[in-house]
């Protein structure tokens, strides 16, 4: 099976009702967990890179990484996601490289840390549309900013800064101008571990982060049929945090999204899934346990392998709670070159 477009894959969860994970990924094993828990829960998935990721690993080893794993799992539909791409130039190389997505992000500047004007995102965005449409690859879209910042991108605005969450009005209009397919929301979600200010005023404990659900729920009324994506979405079990610190990490307190407002929004239109960090926990806090429990161990094989397992019970878990899990087989695969057709009738857009 060729890698499938993203736009496919999103289109066949608002039928089911359910919502799909997009996994980060910067090496090998990540690759090999999100496929194995892909595989045994026979659910689609979506495997991005960012220009960081793209950037460690170079082009043409994560290109062939993928291009193994769709031989290995044949029967499981896999996007390729570019994540939080700057410039119409990286999604167009991106795209050369065989990325069946692309995420054209003008809602920053192409230095990734400026907050572009809304007529900027529009023409930016609307350019990869084009270009990326005529080839079948699917294109994501973001209206307001979110916080933090991942791999050097990000405005680095507060976890709670409201002044740029997403103008539901102003989403109705972009996606009409720009003709995306997928449409990434600012809603108070922030990328990193680190994603609430928010305390309990008596006991100083941290706080879930205060999502602005309502433009969601507003989004979804204004536009039933526009795919949403939401980025910074891990949960940061305080498990996984916790065996962190137990075998020398320094994390400081923090709380993720929880999943039931991921659910919520998953009943409300959204379709894409963004989760990193808790990969990365659940892969770090292996490897420290390995090593701390076997000293003598120096072959990376030793505590790769554990670090591998333990993401991909990160990844099973994610498929279940987004409804993902037992839908591989629902539907059969699209070419680019069939998406491309699609892409030439009007009503498919947008």
């Amino acid at each position: 099976m060729p890698l499938v477009p993203m736009r496919q894959i999103l289109d066949e969860a608002a039928k089911g009702g359910y919502g799909v994970g997009a996994f980060n990924v910067n090496n090998m094993e990540q690759i090999q967990a999100i496929m194995a828990a892909a595989e045994e829960l026979q659910s689609p998935v979506i495997i991005q890179a960012s220009r960081g990721a793209l950037k460690y690993s170079q082009l043409n080893y994560l290109r062939h990484l993928m291009l193994a794993a769709i031989e290995l799992h044949p029967d499981i539909p896999l996007a390729m996601h570019l994540d939080h791409g700057n410039s119409p130039e990286t999604c167009k190389k991106a795209i050369e490289l065989g990325f069946t997505s692309v995420m054209m992000d003008g809602s920053l500047m192409p230095d990734g840390k400026q907050i572009a004007t809304y007529e900027y995102n529009v023409k930016v965005t609307r350019e990869v549309v084009e270009m990326a449409h005529a080839l079948g690859v699917t294109v994501e879209g973001e209206l307001g900013a979110l916080g933090g910042i991942e791999d050097g991108h990000g405005a680095g605005l507060a976890a709670d800064n409201v002044e740029h969450l997403t103008d539901p009005a102003l989403a109705e209009e972009f996606v009409a101008e720009t003709g995306l397919d997928a449409l990434a929301v600012a809603i108070g979600t922030s990328h990193g571990a680190f994603k609430s200010l928010r305390k309990d005023p008596k006991t100083g404990a941290v706080l879930p982060p205060a999502l602005a659900m309502d433009r969601i729920h507003e989004i979804h009324k204004r536009l039933p049929h526009c795919h949403m994506v939401m980025h910074g979405s891990s949960s940061v079990p305080p498990e996984l945090v916790q065996v962190v610190n137990e075998y020398g990490g320094e994390m400081k307190a923090t709380y993720g999204i929880p999943l039931d407002q991921i659910q919520d929004g998953i009943r409300h239109g959204v379709r894409k899934i963004n989760v990193d960090t808790d990969s990365r926990l659940a892969m770090t806090g292996a490897v420290r346990k390995f090593l701390a429990e076997h000293p003598s161990k120096f072959d990376p094989r030793d505590y790769l392998g554990p670090a591998r397992d333990a993401m991909k019970e990160v990844v099973k878990a994610r498929m279940q709670a987004f409804g993902s899990a037992g839908h591989a087989k629902d539907y059969r695969p699209m070419t680019l070159e069939e998406m491309k057709r699609r892409y030439k009738t009007p009503a498919t857009v947008g």
